[in-house]
């Protein structure tokens, strides 16, 4: 291993699925000896603790958001408003640029790890520090959706743009349909914050930066990352899986008492992360879909659009006929923890990157549900690519789905008979097995620090 030790900061964008998998790797480079700097709003410190297992090294530094006019009070993450007002949180992460500067003058990190800010490049290198951008959306969404070769900010971007690969993307399955195609064009070159488009600000991220690095391995998306590194003409390094250690706490007696009275492996885990909210006639034929499986399942979901609880949004007569067999949950559960529990054998997902890393090294088979953005490519990747899920069909031009796909799907892992249910079983075994084979994560962690040192 290399002899001296690094002090780098951190500072992903104010979102939970960002945040979470940046402590997860402050945790791997920990190990390593390194010294962390955390920068994070306030509130969501209490949210991330368990996760530092290094807490002599790794220091989070709050971060005092600023108001900005449209976000509610005491707003921090993306997690506290909708959609829509998530400008405005990248809004108010740019007006922290001053404290960031006077921090790093102060703690003289030798990297910075970031992702949306797109100032921090031209920062860093006035104070002669190295600018690494850590990418938790997979580099295939990133080739696939903001390669330059798209020439997006001179021609602009419609969603018929987006039914094919940019020129040079590696040869995939990654295939958009209409709706998703539009969806996407509009995320991509909505405003996002401070007057800059997301596509421009993404841009600037990977264009200034010293070197790119991604949360993935390139047996996994090693020709998405090449070509990336290609485009931008930046060094690229993969850390590896960066499988998350578990928490340093035990699932609580009240989850435990829970699941424990189902059958090992019988149980479906249904969660979409920490924002994504259904409307709530796809809400219902989603539980509805849960109902027609015959299995106990565990739904992990913010209410609906419209609904102020999640039992108030269920299908009429729902819960007195799945009494004992359907649990469901409107708030935060510890989802790694749920997922290695005995009794769960299913994990229904929205495809979120930190999800799906769970998810791959886990027991439970995959069943794909994308919503949004990156969710989308992701669940392509992996139902296409590596075929080790299932996607949940949905309306080519409408993107509803109901409950007869959403039953179909878990059939089909669960279906023994199934020759892709088979097929998908079979490939996670081997790909859960690679990303947890004896010193893999050593041998990318070990590279990833390698590379940094050729930089200093």
């Amino acid at each position: 291993m290399a002899d001296r030790s690094f002090h780098i900061a951190m500072y992903p964008w104010f979102a939970l699925g960002h945040i979470t998998p940046y402590v997860h790797m402050a945790n791997k480079l920990a190990e390593r000896g390194h010294k962390i700097s955390f920068f994070l709003p306030p509130k969501t410190q209490h949210k991330v603790e368990a996760f530092n297992l290094h807490p002599h090294l790794i220091t989070f530094i709050p971060i005092t958001v600023p108001h900005v006019e449209g976000l509610p009070l005491g707003a921090e993450t993306t997690n506290d408003v909708p959609f829509p007002l998530h400008p405005l949180i990248m809004t108010a992460m740019d007006l922290t640029k001053p404290d960031i500067e006077a921090y790093l003058r102060q703690l003289k990190p030798q990297f910075v790890f970031y992702d949306f800010t797109c100032w921090l490049p031209a920062l860093t290198r006035r104070l002669g520090i190295k600018s690494v951008v850590y990418c938790i959306i997979s580099s295939g969404t990133i080739g696939y959706l903001l390669s330059p070769a798209r020439k997006t900010l001179e021609k602009g971007m419609i969603g018929s743009d987006l039914l094919e690969p940019p020129e040079g993307f590696p040869s995939s399955s990654i295939k958009l349909r209409a709706h998703e195609a539009q969806a996407l064009a509009a995320v991509t070159t909505m405003d996002f914050g401070s007057g800059l488009s997301f596509v421009e600000r993404q841009l600037m991220s990977l264009s200034d930066c010293d070197i790119i690095g991604f949360k993935t391995c390139r047996e996994i998306e090693g020709p998405y990352g090449e070509y990336i590194g290609s485009q931008f003409g930046k060094p690229v390094i993969f850390a590896g899986p960066v499988v998350p250690n578990l928490p340093k706490i035990a699932l609580e007696r009240q989850w435990e008492k829970l699941l424990s009275k189902f059958q090992p492996k019988t149980m479906i885990f249904c969660a979409f992360g920490s924002e994504c909210v259904l409307k709530e006639d796809q809400f219902q034929e989603l539980v509805l879909g849960l109902e027609l499986t015959g299995l106990p399942f565990l739904v992990a979901l913010k209410p609906p659009m419209g609904a102020k609880t999640i039992e108030s949004a269920l299908p009429e007569g729902f819960q007195e006929r799945l009494k004992g067999r359907g649990i469901l949950h409107g708030g935060w559960v510890p989802q790694q923890l749920i997922l290695r529990h005995r009794s769960v054998g299913y994990f229904v997902t929205h495809c979120g990157s930190g999800s799906l890393a769970e998810g791959m090294v886990s027991d439970c088979q995959l069943v794909l549900l994308p919503h949004v953005g990156d969710q989308i490519i992701n669940a392509r990747l992996m139902a296409r690519d590596l075929k080790i899920g299932v996607e949940v069909e949905k309306g080519d031009e409408d993107g509803v789905f109901t409950k007869y796909d959403v039953c179909k799907a878990v059939k089909t892992v669960m279906d023994h008979d199934n020759e892709l249910g088979n097929e998908v079983r079979t490939n996670h075994a081997k790909w859960k097995e690679f990303l947890l084979k004896p010193g893999l994560e050593n041998s990318y962690m070990d590279d990833f620090v390698k590379q940094l040192h050729t930089l200093v």
